[in-house]
C-alpha cells in the first residue's frame, strides 16, 4: 500500500468513541440540572401542588403572560441592556487591550486590575455609588438611563475581559501582530485584520456569560431605575406576591429567552470556527 493510500485510510477512520460510563456521568448530570427548571415548570402548569402530585392543570399563567404588553417590554428592555452593556464592553475592552498587546505589554496587570474591581463591588453597593455621585449634578450623567447602562456596563466587565484576555493568549497576539508588521502591515491593521478574526469565538462565549449576569439582576435595575424601566426581573419581584403559578411561569420563559439567545451565539461562534478552519 503506497504512503497517500495509508493516509486516506486513516484519515477514513472514525474518531474515538465516547465511553458508555461517560454517556450515562454526563446524562445523569444534565437530568440533576434540569430538574429545577422542570419543576418550575411543572408548578407553572397547575393550580397548585400540595399534595405529592400536582392537580389542576392550566394554561392560565401564560396566557396571561402573553396578552400582558408590560410583561414584553420588560423582556425587551433587558435584552436592550443586555446589547448596548455588552457591546459597550466588548468595544472598550478591544481598544484597550490593543494599547496591552501592542503598544505596552507592562501595562496588562494594571489592566487586569482594573477590570477585577467590579468583582468586589457588589450590586447595592454599585448602584448606590452611582447615584450618590452623579444624580443632582445637573449633567448627561445624571439621568437615570445613562446610570443604568454604565452600570451593567461595570458589571460585566470582568467576566468579558476574561475571556477577550485568555483568547489573545491562546492565540500569541503579540507574534501575530510581529509577523504582520515584517510584512508590511500596520500595528492597528494587523490587530483587527489579523488578531480580532482569530478571537472572535472568545469574544462570543464570554458575551454569553455576561448575557446570563444581565438577566438575571434585579439590584441595579431596581434601585437606579425601579419602575421607570422595568426590567424582567424586576417585573418577576412585582409578581412574586401576586401568584407563584405566574411567577413560575415568568422565570420558564426568561430561561427559554435566555436559552434562545445562548442557542443563537453559539450557532454564530461554529459558523465563525467553520470559516476559520476552511
Amino acid at each position: 500500500m503506497s504512503a497517500n493510500a495509508k493516509a486516506k485510510a486513516k484519515a477514513a477512520k472514525p474518531g474515538k468513541k465516547t465511553p458508555l460510563a461517560a454517556k450515562i456521568f454526563l446524562g445523569l448530570v444534565a437530568l440533576y440540572l434540569l430538574i429545577p427548571f422542570v419543576t418550575t415548570l411543572v408548578y407553572s402548569l397547575f393550580v397548585e401542588w400540595t399534595d405529592v402530585l400536582p392537580s389542576g392543570f392550566t394554561l392560565r399563567n401564560y396566557a396571561e403572560l402573553f396578552t400582558n404588553a408590560t410583561f414584553w417590554l420588560s423582556i425587551g428592555r433587558t435584552l436592550i441592556l443586555c446589547l448596548v452593556s455588552v457591546v459597550i464592553t466588548i468595544v472598550l475592552l478591544l481598544l484597550a487591550m490593543y494599547v496591552v498587546v501592542a503598544v505596552n505589554r507592562r501595562l496588562g496587570r494594571f489592566m487586569q486590575f482594573v477590570c477585577m474591581i467590579p468583582y468586589a463591588l457588589q450590586g447595592v453597593i454599585l448602584s448606590i455609588g452611582i447615584i450618590s455621585l452623579y444624580t443632582g449634578t445637573g449633567t448627561v450623567l445624571s439621568n437615570r438611563m445613562l446610570m443604568l447602562f454604565g452600570a451593567y456596563t461595570i458589571l460585566v466587565l470582568p467576566y468579558i475581559y476574561q475571556g477577550i484576555r485568555n483568547a489573545l493568549n491562546a492565540i500569541d497576539a503579540n507574534m501575530l501582530i510581529q509577523a504582520a508588521e515584517m510584512l508590511g502591515c500596520g500595528r492597528f491593521r494587523a490587530y483587527v485584520q489579523v488578531v480580532l478574526p482569530n478571537i472572535i469565538s472568545g469574544i462570543l462565549v464570554s458575551s454569553l456569560l455576561a448575557e446570563s449576569i444581565v438577566f438575571g439582576d434585579f439590584v441595579l435595575a431596581n434601585n437606579i431605575a425601579g419602575t421607570n424601566y422595568q426590567n424582567i426581573q424586576v417585573f418577576l419581584q412585582a409578581n412574586m406576591a401576586r401568584s407563584s403559578g405566574l411567577s413560575s411561569a415568568i422565570v420558564v420563559i426568561i430561561f427559554l429567552v435566555v436559552g434562545a439567545v445562548t442557542a443563537t451565539v453559539l450557532k454564530l461562534q461554529s459558523g465563525t470556527q467553520k470559516s476559520q478552519k476552511e
